[in-house]
């Protein structure tokens, strides 16, 4: 199984493999409602949970060798938020499940399109012919648009009910349809 680089670089940022110690941080993003608002069951309060959560994500790298990353500003090194894959199930497809979040204060600077990218780009790379896939609630344009600028496509094959109702799914499938 491929290993992912200790750090993905991109013009403005870092990625690299959480650590224990990111959980105050991460808890600043995922307790914020407008980070959770398309996602609420998402939302975490307590560090407690935080930390069983970044414990979860630290299991998938030691699995997997790749996973959910912490993104931080090169210039300030402040974690701005998360991104990554990770293997999940869906319609009983295996596939990577791409995540993103980022705290408010860098949303419009084009961040989640970099960090995106550069993990897209990696998985695309060293997990030929695996399907990523980014679900996403219908409501949220945003991250629609994220998804669209890195190369993701509209897939309803991998639509489906999540915890807090529908979402959809954009792929980097090649998608084909047949006439009827």
């Amino acid at each position: 199984m491929p290993r992912q680089p200790p750090r993905l670089t991109t013009a403005r940022l870092s990625l690299r493999r959480p650590e224990e110690a990111d959980a105050t941080e991460i808890l600043e993003i995922l307790s914020n409602p407008s980070v959770v608002r398309h996602n609420p069951s998402d939302r975490v309060t307590q560090l407690d949970d935080v930390d069983a959560l970044v414990r979860r994500w630290l299991r998938h790298w030691e699995q997997h060798g790749f996973g959910n990353c912490g993104v931080f500003e090169e210039e300030t090194g402040r974690l701005v938020g998360n991104c990554g894959v990770r293997w999940t199930t869906i319609h009983e497809e295996r596939v990577l499940n791409l995540m993103y979040r980022f705290h408010p204060s860098t949303w419009g600077r084009g961040y989640a399109t970099e960090a995106v990218a550069a993990v897209v780009g990696w998985a695309q790379e060293s997990l030929p012919g695996e399907i990523v896939v980014a679900r996403i609630r219908p409501s949220n344009r945003a991250s629609q648009r994220v998804a669209a600028k890195v190369g993701l496509r509209r897939d309803p094959d991998f639509d489906g009910e999540g915890d807090d109702g529908l979402d959809w799914a954009f792929t980097d499938r090649a998608i084909t349809f047949s006439s009827p």
